[in-house]
């Protein structure tokens, strides 16, 4: 897969293989291709070069960003998209029917079979059952980003990516996303792009490290840690910037 913009290579031959089922958590520092991947993943980007394979897809890059998404794959972006004047049940209604016209024509619409258990089973798996009746926006920045993946559920993704989802976190908040995504894996695929290495070291079982649009180093935790490469690419680059500073 390579990527440009306007002659700068922001994904370079970069080869990534997800399997089914599996968490992966995609690391880098800025400007290493991060989004540009998810971009790619979901249609908002075209590849000067390259494919993506998705199920039994030789090829989804000639499909619309809509047209990806009926096949099953999820974006949860950085900043949460909800409707905050509608409650958290209205959310998760208009998660479900995503085929509907309009927002009004779909929240007063005859509910489709199975929605309501189906609504309360991702509370559930979310933690805000008991908030279900809340103005989304009244919920604190990490309850309003667990709504997000909720409504992400919704639409049954076998592939959900997830854009840095504890940015702004408490510990607290942050600990039990990690727990929330690794209860969504299994059932789903899930990569995770994150920069907070507490949150990835908590929720990891295998790391890609992007470097300048390329894999720099794949594998568990450990292999990743003592890769000599890795602690160049992030300790070089700090000690670039202080020494800027």
């Amino acid at each position: 897969m390579t990527v440009s913009f306007d002659g700068f290579k922001a994904l370079s031959n970069l080869n990534f293989i997800v399997d089914q089922g599996e968490l992966r958590v995609v690391i880098g520092p800025n400007g290493a291709g991060k989004t540009t991947l998810l971009d790619v993943i979901c249609g908002k980007v075209r590849p000067a070069e390259g494919r993506v394979i998705f199920g039994d897809m030789t090829d989804i890059c000639s499909l619309t960003e809509h047209q990806i998404a009926k096949l099953g794959i999820g974006r949860k972006f950085q900043t949460p998209s909800i409707f905050k004047n509608l409650t958290v049940h209205q959310n998760l209604e208009l998660a479900c029917r995503q085929e509907s016209k309009g927002v009004f024509a779909t929240l007063f619409a005859e509910p489709p079979k199975g929605m309501q258990e189906k609504i309360d089973s991702v509370l559930e798996t979310v933690g805000l059952t008991e908030k279900a009746s809340h103005q989304a926006g009244s919920l604190s920045h990490g309850e309003k980003q667990w709504l997000e993946i909720a409504m992400v559920i919704m639409q049954d993704p076998k592939l959900m990516l997830v854009d840095e989802p504890v940015a702004g976190m408490t510990g607290k908040e942050t600990e039990k996303t990690g727990e929330l995504l690794q209860a969504i894996a299994g059932q789903r695929s899930v990569v995770v792009i994150e920069h907070d290495m507490v949150f990835v070291r908590q929720i990891a079982r295998k790391i890609t490290v992007l470097h300048e649009g390329a894999v720099l180093c794949e594998g568990p935790l450990e292999k990743v840690q003592s890769d000599p490469r890795v602690a160049e690419i992030y300790l070089g680059r700090e000690a670039k910037d202080h020494a800027g500073h």
